[in-house]
């Protein structure tokens, strides 16, 4: 039987009568043990409490198989739209505990005092099924808050997790190893666990450069990393939760807007070309063209600066070699 077959029986039978059937797929496909919790992801229905007890020794099987292919499995398991139950039934047979320990820990861990609801894997469950369901995003949302195991401190104001953000890029690091994602996936979702509470800290008191250099820094990982913060916000206050969710989507107007500003403005300023030809002695050519072609593409990499005085640019131009191609 291959594996294909093996999960569409674990999908098709009753589960009051998979307890005959599991035992004797998972021996030939273990992964079909992810099969069951991707259709516990489906329907949001858990198995009954026999056939839990029944997988969990199985879950053994699964050391068998290369990392890779059960990370490819679990992704599908993120995707689905009940994953929180999903992920409930895999912590119970087991194999969180065996494969994501850094996870397992994060049961009970209290994030506030006194309120169970705020255990970090019940916050993590949630922000999970709350983050839009792309690959990275959802292991990004999965994994964004293994840093507080370690960094939880306690103080007459409460419990802290300073620094947990970047404790958990680290950890990332080694859990990783073990079980690696694809390159591209990796190094979105270890962004995301860095830098996941920096949309948070957003105050209308920004300035244009402030949120200009915040796009700049977040760059191909902004929209996700936006999502993850709307995905991230578990309060059950809902005007606590209605204005988290607007300060993150006054960030994202503000940045469009910028943006759209940005892109009608040119990057050197009006008026230029003839300063050049003035103090150089330049006649309007094509060298004149190429000069400022590079002026432009200096501007792009961020080298130089946008929209500054004549005298930055003719500056800059002097020193920089350029000048010593001028025909003659």
């Amino acid at each position: 039987m291959d594996l294909q077959q093996a999960v569409r029986e674990v999908h098709t039978c009753p589960l009051d009568d998979i307890m005959g059937l599991l035992p004797s797929i998972v021996e030939g496909q273990p992964l079909t043990l992810l099969g069951l919790a991707t259709r516990v992801g489906e329907t949001g229905v858990m198995p009954p409490e026999e056939v839990t007890d029944a997988c969990r020794p199985l879950v053994a099987a699964l050391f068998q198989l290369p990392p890779k292919d059960l990370v490819s499995a679990l992704t599908e398991t993120l995707m689905q739209t009940k994953v929180d139950d999903a992920l409930e039934w895999l912590l119970q047979i087991g194999l969180i505990k065996e494969f994501y320990p850094e996870l397992e820990a994060c049961k009970d861990l209290q994030q506030e005092a006194g309120r169970r609801h705020k255990d970090v894997w019940e916050h993590t469950k949630l922000v999970v099924k709350q983050a839009v369901r792309r690959p990275a995003l959802r292991w990004g949302a999965l994994l964004h808050d293994i840093g507080k195991v370690p960094t939880r401190t306690f103080t007459d104001n409460g419990v802290h997790f300073h620094g947990h953000a970047e404790v958990g890029a680290r950890m990332f690091d080694g859990l990783n190893r073990r079980m690696p994602l694809e390159n591209t996936m990796r190094r979105k979702v270890r962004f995301l666990i860095k830098y996941h509470l920096r949309s948070a800290q957003y105050e209308d008191s920004w300035t244009d450069s402030a949120v200009r250099r915040f796009a700049k820094d977040m760059d191909e990982h902004l929209v996700d990393l936006l999502d993850l913060s709307r995905a991230d916000i578990t309060s059950k206050r809902p005007g606590r939760r209605r204005q988290l969710l607007f300060q993150i989507s006054a960030l994202s107007d503000r940045i469009d807007a910028l943006l759209a500003e940005d892109a009608k403005k040119p990057n050197l300023p009006k008026g230029l070309g003839n300063a050049m030809m003035a103090r150089f002695d330049l006649p309007a050519s094509r060298f004149l063209g190429d000069l400022m072609k590079a002026l432009n593409a200096r501007i792009e990499s961020g080298e130089l600066e946008a929209q500054q005085e004549f005298d930055y640019y003719l500056d800059w131009l002097e020193q920089s070699g350029l000048l010593a191609a001028k025909p003659h």
